[in-house]
């Protein structure tokens, strides 16, 4: 919930799904551990939409090549899932896009610690959606977790990834 008098920024991600010959893969960031900010967590490639970008989907891919080194050149978008509202006054937009393979990844270090993919079956699999509960400022909170390797998938992110979940198979 955003507290009473804060305007939501808006903002847009990139829900990157790469076309693998063996299998379809979603993009993942990792940021680092130095950030002032969602330091360590997973997240789509996206940010705040700029003055100078032509809206949510140009916001989204200019924001995931800054971040990962993903030329728009490969990526199709093709659809929005729900707005996404974040504890953080984000109002933002995820936009779902095709990629084809044979991109090069170049993080940038400040923002990015690392790019991977995840099988988009795994995080399609309900019982991969596991809930969780942490107290913040005083409340529980309960979200979405997916942990995967040995990354912690979790909060605005695995939300998205459940409604992208909800959209294809509700």
């Amino acid at each position: 919930m955003i507290p009473a008098g804060v305007a939501p920024k808006p903002a847009a991600v990139l829900v990157p799904l790469v076309l693998r010959e063996a299998e379809v893969t979603v993009l993942l960031t990792q940021r680092p551990d130095h950030m002032s900010s969602h330091a360590g967590q997973v997240a789509f490639p996206g940010g705040r939409v700029d003055d100078t970008d032509l809206g949510v989907v140009d916001a989204a891919l200019r924001e995931a090549e800054e971040e990962t080194g993903l030329h728009r050149s490969f990526v199709e978008p093709i659809g929005f899932l729900d707005k996404y509202i974040t504890v953080t006054a984000y109002h933002v937009v995820p936009v779902v896009a095709l990629v084809r393979p044979g991109f090069v990844i170049s993080p940038q270090e400040s923002e990015v610690s690392a790019v991977f993919e995840v099988p988009l079956s795994f995080l399609m699999s309900p019982e991969n959606h596991e809930k969780h509960s942490r107290e913040w400022q005083g409340k529980t909170r309960y979200y979405y977790a997916m942990p995967w390797q040995e990354r912690y998938i979790w909060g605005a992110t695995a939300g998205m990834i459940r409604n992208l979940y909800d959209r294809l198979y509700a």
